[in-house]
């Protein structure tokens, strides 16, 4: 009998941008000047202070950073929750409520060890994910042995998986360990409001699994910020119980090389969770720890790179109008583009390559086939807004003249 984690190294799951490469291999761009839109890599402008932030503490790289993150790091980060999601005033407790992390991707994958070890199921542990899902969800699934159960976000979903059908399936909540949100979602772009963050708790309590939200996108916007899990959760009387946030500062702060991420809530789980950690986790350099307590504090750049963003969606709004079931993401700086009477995201994506040298992700390689046998991302491709706006403006003039 194979082994649950064949399924990584024998490619049935592979990374979307492995499955791309394959697509296009030996498919040459159809223009002298690619573009490329598939890899979420922001590339506004970095804070620039953080260089003089890292050589203040150079010292520090002599010592063993704390696994739980150094203490004006994690007060750095408490205090951003408190103003970013206008939480009373020391709500969150920096001490037993946050936990620095090597970027949220890796903290994403390493807490599914302590989910699946805090509760006793009959049969194989589940691990319910949007899909649409980013990798970490899934690789740390099959990691701990469990089941990735795959929740289709789709258009007549609201591009966010169906909770009240998951509330339904009584047998698969007895055996779920975690669930993992997205909000805002990539790459549809969707934010959970006050009601389904709610209501993704009230279920994570009433069964006694974990809701993982992973909020990362969350200071990327064109209009109103997205509302947070640790916001909702502050107004029950519970708290935070069953609930963990994730964010890093890779697409707030456009600096996804600096691998410095946190995630807070649920203390009794943080306190599993950073002994696990202690034990076989990556942890973050002090100079990064020192930088990132700087750059939670900060806004002023923060809010420059959305200016530049809400330019880029004005172009794509311009440009696209309805076209491709385009709307303005509520979130993030993805487009997710309907290419169903274009034979679907990957033909899609050879065609913009083949024709226009552009550059795109097929929405299928995002994701997996759901509980009812459809892939959600099959008939859409998704655009990468990172590069900068006359490239956008670009991309997005080539796209339309080729797909008309």
């Amino acid at each position: 009998m194979a082994h649950p984690l064949s399924s990584l190294t024998s490619g049935a799951i592979s990374s979307p941008f492995t499955q791309l490469r394959k697509l296009l291999a030996g498919v040459p761009p159809g223009h002298e000047r690619p573009i490329e839109l598939t890899i979420g890599e922001p590339r506004e402008a970095m804070p620039d202070f953080i260089q003089e932030k890292l050589n203040q503490a150079t010292a520090l790289y002599g010592k063993y950073p704390p696994i739980r993150g150094a203490e004006d790091a994690r007060n750095a980060i408490a205090e951003w929750l408190t103003r970013r999601y206008s939480l009373p005033r020391a709500s969150v407790d920096a001490e037993r409520e946050v936990l620095m992390l090597s970027g949220s991707r890796e903290g994403l994958f390493f807490a599914c060890l302590p989910a699946v070890g805090r509760k006793e199921v009959q049969g194989q542990p589940a691990i319910l994910m949007c899909n649409p899902y980013y990798s970490a969800y899934v690789a740390g699934a099959i990691a701990v042995g469990a089941e990735p159960v795959y929740l289709n976000a789709t258009r007549a979903t609201g591009f966010l998986p169906d909770l009240d059908e998951i509330a339904q399936d009584q047998a698969l909540l007895a055996r779920t360990v975690a669930l993992f949100i997205n909000s805002p979602s990539n790459p549809q772009g969707t934010v959970a409001d006050r009601n389904y963050i709610l209501r993704a708790l009230e279920l994570a309590r009433a069964h006694d699994f974990m809701l993982f939200l992973d909020e990362c996108y969350s200071e990327i916007y064109t209009e109103a910020a997205p509302i947070g899990g640790l916001e909702v959760a502050a107004a029950t009387p519970d708290r935070f119980r069953n609930l963990i946030v994730f964010n890093s500062l890779s697409k707030r702060s456009n600096l996804p090389g600096l691998r410095s991420g946190f995630c807070a809530g649920d203390a009794s789980f943080i306190e599993a969770y950073g002994e696990v950690r202690n034990m076989c986790a990556p942890t973050v350099p002090l100079p990064v720890q020192h930088a990132s307590a700087a750059i939670w504090r900060d806004e002023g750049h923060v809010e420059r790179s959305r200016e530049a963003y809400r330019e880029k969606f004005l172009i794509a709004d311009r440009v696209l109008g309805d076209r491709y079931g385009y709307i303005r993401p509520a979130g993030g700086f993805c487009l997710w583009l309907d290419m169903s009477q274009f034979g679907g995201g990957a033909q899609a994506a050879v065609t913009l390559w083949q024709r226009a040298g552009v550059k795109v992700i097929p929405g299928s390689f995002l994701a997996q086939t759901g509980r009812d046998g459809t892939n959600p991302g099959a008939d859409y491709v998704r655009v990468a807004m990172v590069q900068d706006a006359q490239t956008i403006q670009e991309a997005l003039e080539r796209t339309s003249s080729v797909l008309r």
